[in-house]
């Protein structure tokens, strides 16, 4: 298993969320929406903004270049990229578990 890389965690990431993880969020959640989008706000971003790399709910996909990780909330999966040196999270889509992979 490899080892996460070590996150300046003196610096917080900012959160960038792309056009196709807007038409995602629209388009997936509809039934639980205001919940995820409440969860997204108050719990998953403040966790992403220290810490990126680990959680409890965070898992590196395998075999996907450019390297990319996940958050799951319930049977929802959100992706993202990590920015190391400009300490950004591209927040870059969005889907329920069963399709998602």
């Amino acid at each position: 298993m490899q080892k996460p890389k070590e996150a300046d965690l003196s610096v917080k990431f900012e959160i960038f969320e792309t056009e196709q993880f807007a038409k995602d969020l629209e388009g997936t959640l509809k039934a639980q929406k205001e919940k995820i989008l409440i969860k997204l706000q108050n719990q998953v971003y403040p966790q992403l903004r220290e810490n990126p790399y680990f959680g409890k709910n965070i898992r590196k996909l395998r075999d996907y270049k450019p390297e990319t990780w996940r958050y799951r909330i319930s049977d929802y999966r959100f992706f993202y990229e990590i920015d190391d040196k400009a300490h950004i999270v591209h927040m870059i889509s969005a889907d329920n578990r069963k399709g998602s992979y």
